[in-house]
């Protein structure tokens, strides 16, 4: 049996030995190496996040920082761990958060650009007598930073293929809004039908647009009262906590089992009202319809 096994090692170290140099292959496996794709790479990952083209590397270790100081906060006030644990993890989410705001802010900013370049394309196809896929790349290429890249990859698969359906494509994957799909099919109906109606289409599109964005920005200077009411969820009990702290026997109180109890379930309900506010401020979102 010793010999058999013997055998079957040297034979198999002859084949990986032939295999290397005959053909290339890697590694202790029978056959070649086949590299597996991920199914998702990082920046990919961080999109479906909402995060825009954040490091994933960066973000954990603004979480990890931010952890730790919460973690140290959190044992200063309370001196329990649960406590501080808790705390540590809830300020381990503020550079997600951070992070989401400033996405949504610079998408926000981006299509707001929209009636500008809608009307910029129809100033460009019925005054100068430019195709409508020559206009939307003139304009796209010289456009708002958070939409250009979408448009150099539209651009990119135009002059490979000159398929304007495929280009408008690719403009709606990377872009993934509402008002890009609206824009990217009447763009396509008016190139593909023609006529002296491209110019009253787009100027159509462009008032539409800029409707909408008008009632969103009204709703959302409404809100501003109520956004700023939202801090008073995380200023108060804080403060509340510090007050207790400084009153009598209160740090002895919140060092005990009941104490410490309290804390945890004051913790959760502080960032359950966090939450639930930011929900029901939250604006409908456009669903896709040309997606």
């Amino acid at each position: 049996m010793i010999s058999l096994l013997i055998a079957f090692a040297a034979a198999y170290g002859v084949h990986l030995l032939y295999t290397s140099a005959a053909f290339g292959w890697e590694g202790p496996q029978p056959g070649p190496k086949i590299e597996r794709k991920k199914r998702q790479s990082n920046q990919e990952f961080m999109s479906t996040l909402g995060l825009g083209k954040l490091n994933l590397g960066a973000l954990l270790s603004s979480m990890l920082v931010v952890a730790v100081l919460g973690f140290a906060f959190g044992t200063l006030l309370f001196g329990g761990v649960l406590p501080a644990i808790m705390i540590g993890a809830f300020a381990a989410l503020s550079p997600v958060g951070v992070a989401r705001v400033r996405h949504e802010r610079l998408i926000e900013s981006a299509h707001h650009a929209w009636p500008g370049i809608i009307e910029e394309i129809r100033l460009l196809t019925s005054t100068l007598g430019r195709s409508i896929p020559q206009a939307t790349f003139e304009v796209g290429l010289r456009s708002h930073d958070g939409l250009r890249p979408a448009f150099e990859e539209a651009h990119r698969e135009w002059l490979i293929s000159t398929d304007f359906a495929r280009s408008l494509a690719v403009l709606k994957h990377q872009l993934g809004h509402n008002t890009a799909d609206i824009v990217a099919e009447t763009l396509l109906t008016a190139h593909e039908l023609g006529g002296g109606e491209v110019g009253n289409r787009l100027g159509a599109l462009a008032t539409d647009r800029m409707t909408d964005q008008r009632h969103r920005r009204d709703a959302s200077a409404r809100q501003s009262g109520v956004r700023f009411a939202r801090w008073f969820t995380l200023v108060v009990p804080f403060g509340m906590a510090l007050t207790g702290l400084s009153i009598g026997d209160g740090r002895a109180a919140y060092g005990t089992q009941f104490g410490q109890l309290l804390v945890v379930v004051a913790l959760m309900l502080i960032l359950l009202s966090w939450f639930w506010a930011g929900r029901i401020m939250a604006l409908p979102k456009e669903e896709r319809v040309f997606a």
